[in-house]
């Protein structure tokens, strides 16, 4: 199997090195990484001068720069163009492989033909015994537990490409990618065992900024095109928590400070919706995660 692997990058100076070499160090076991393609957005950090000395190391990496930043869906769609290879992975500059089998249980699904999408699991490094870190672990504790019942795609994904590009014009990606595979009859999977390490937010501002941005994209999805996102069906949601506090233990103050949180964050993301403001492809970066 031949995978092309794409990153996507705006002033990632401090992270996307050990996002590269991490790829690098991966146990493939015979899935041939046949390119490394790098978009960086009209970064200005040095980023691109990393990228262009890293390449000099691996013969297979590759910048592709954009001379105006355009939001993200954009540089997906600039990475899909110059791609080789039928089976795609999109990894964050500021995110790195967990372990050195995480890419190999990512791709590992494709074995069957009829496997669209993969979706891989986020472990979050923030000091757990903080407020705001703790509710970054419960939340992506949450995405694991829900994902194991029903794949929920985010973060770092694999896909078999068919065509699909992204409107410019919003910034849900993988959610658009997922719905046209599966409209062509594709299967979704989740990978527990493709693990990666990100940094959430440290502040409570900056974790209702991520969470907004992201809630404005899911719901745009149900009001343009009337499809689900699992995070919002309580019943999984149900069955979700029920596996964190199982995973995390029982931590009533903390959980419900995180609970409170994510109701705001989707509350002023359907107000954003209901004004018309979810065609947003370009967001200020949340700073306080660019490190892992």
């Amino acid at each position: 199997m031949e995978i092309t692997i794409g990153v996507c990058a705006y002033n990632e100076v401090h992270t996307i090195e050990r996002s590269i070499r991490s790829i690098y160090s991966q146990n493939t076991r015979g899935v041939v990484v046949k390119e490394v393609l790098v978009v960086s957005s009209a970064s200005t950090d040095g980023t691109d001068e990393l990228v262009m000395r890293l390449a000099g190391e691996y013969s297979n990496l590759r910048l592709l720069r954009q001379e105006k930043r355009e939001g993200k869906n954009s540089a997906i769609n600039l990475y899909l163009d110059n791609k080789t290879c039928p089976i795609v992975v999109m990894l964050n500059a500021d995110n790195i492989f967990a372990s050195e089998d995480s890419l190999y249980e990512l791709v590992k699904p494709f074995k069957d033909e009829r496997m669209g999408m993969v979706g891989g699991h986020p472990i979050p490094t923030n000091d757990i015994n903080t407020r705001v870190g703790f509710a970054s672990h419960m939340l992506w504790t949450m995405h694991h537990n829900l994902a194991l019942v029903y794949p929920k795609i985010g973060e770092l994904v694999a896909f078999r490409d068919i065509g699909t590009r992204l409107r410019t014009d919003m910034q849900s990606d993988e959610d658009i990618i997922r719905m046209r595979l599966e409209e062509a009859g594709y299967r979704t999977a989740y990978a527990p065992g493709a693990t990666i390490y990100n940094r959430g937010p440290e502040t409570e501002e900056d974790f209702l900024k991520q969470r907004i941005r992201v809630n404005v994209g899911e719901v745009t999805m149900k009001k343009t095109y009337g499809y689900d996102i699992p995070s919002w069906n309580k019943k999984l949601l149900v069955k979700a928590m029920m596996g964190t506090v199982k995973d995390l233990g029982f931590h009533p103050f903390r959980m419900l400070y995180m609970i409170r949180l994510e109701l705001k964050a989707r509350k002023e993301a359907m107000k954003h919706v209901e004004r018309g403001d979810d065609k947003m492809s370009i967001w200020d970066p949340v700073s306080s995660t660019k490190k892992v």
